[in-house]
Formats: structure tokens, sequence, C-alpha cells
């Protein structure tokens, strides 16, 4: 019987690695069916991309202004009111948790 089967096992093994990869290629990470969950990924990427630009822009602006050839006055008054935990007697003053 084992003798008669012979010529077929390889085609077998074939047939069953082919199933294998087709299988793992439609449900693995990275497979066709995922492809949703690959697309909500990249929208909240693209979205924190966006904001982390925007972030990056304003503070390269405001180093901008604490550079010598461009200070700016109002900025580095609040820089060292914040620093140094001083207030003008007339600001209101509302502490809040880092």
């Amino acid at each position: 019987m084992l003798a008669s089967l012979r010529p077929y096992l390889s085609t077998a093994a074939l047939a069953l690695l082919i199933f294998y990869f087709a299988y793992h290629a439609f449900t693995g990470e990275g497979g066709l069916l995922q492809s949703d969950k690959r697309d909500a990924t990249l929208t909240a990427k693209a979205q924190e991309l966006k904001r982390l630009t925007a972030q990056r822009h304003d503070l390269e602006v405001r180093a901008q202004l604490l550079r010598d050839s461009s200070l700016s006055a109002d900025l580095l008054e609040e820089r060292a009111r914040s620093l140094l935990g001083f207030a003008d007697p007339r600001d209101y003053v509302i502490r809040v948790k880092p």
C-alpha cells in the first residue's frame, strides 16, 4: 500500500506547503485580510505625524525667538518668570500639574 502511494507523497507535501503559505498570506500579520487594520494604523500615524510636525514647528519658532540675533522680550520674560517662579503682582497665577 505504501509503495503505491510513494509517487504521490512529494505532490502531497508540495500541496500542503502551498496551502500553508497561502493560508498565512491571507490571515497572517501582514496578510491580505489585515488591510483594514493597516489602513487604520496608517491613518493614526499620519495624524500623529501632523501633530508632531506642528509641535516641532512651534518649538523651532520659539527657539528662534530666544536666539541672540532675534530676542523676543515677551518670550524672554515669560521663560524667566516660569523658570524662576516669579509673577507680577497683577498676574493671576493658575497652577497645574505637569
